[in-house]
């Protein structure tokens, strides 16, 4: 923290102390490990640190759940690149959420094989669920169909997406 001003140290730590909980419960969704999702509200912290010059922080709330979001599915990217074991909900939840144009494009690729011999309508309970983070129940309701349907259709595509990681 060198080189930084007191100003920004006070605001850092008034961030931390407002926001560091919520980020840590985003984390711990997303990475369902507790040290690594404590990692990860320090690296979160740590960048807004490093840029808090450039940064608009007049919504705090909507930049710290963002960048801990983008910081989550990239630790979830790297442990699929590295061959860790990742699930195929998380996979799901990185591939829609691709950044970069390479990525974009495998995503693409994956989810055009994945949903080519899909109904429609698997598609958007995937997004309702794994995007937009709604329940299996919110999803259920906002599809039509009972939980345990959308539950059915949510594992059958988690069993085509493993498939087609083998291949």
């Amino acid at each position: 923290m060198k080189g930084k001003n007191q100003a920004d140290q006070m605001v850092l730590e008034g961030l931390y102390g407002k926001y560091a909980p919520m980020v840590y419960r985003r984390c711990y969704s997303m990475l369902k490990d507790d040290a690594e999702a404590q990692d990860m509200v320090q690296e979160v912290f740590l960048r807004i640190y490093e840029r808090m010059d450039s940064l608009d922080l007049s919504q705090p709330s909507s930049l710290l759940w963002n960048t801990a979001t983008r910081l989550c599915l990239n630790r979830i990217r790297d442990k699929h690149r590295h061959g860790v074991d990742v699930d195929s909900s998380e996979l799901l939840l990185t591939i829609a959420c691709a950044d970069d144009e390479q990525e974009s494009y495998e995503a693409k690729n994956i989810l055009a094989k994945l949903f080519s011999r899909e109904p429609e309508s698997s598609r958007t309970i995937a997004m309702l669920h794994y995007v937009d983070g709604m329940t299996l129940e919110e999803t259920a309701r906002e599809v039509n169909l009972s939980v345990s349907g959308v539950r059915k259709r949510l594992r059958g595509l988690q069993a085509k997406l493993k498939n087609l990681e083998v291949k």
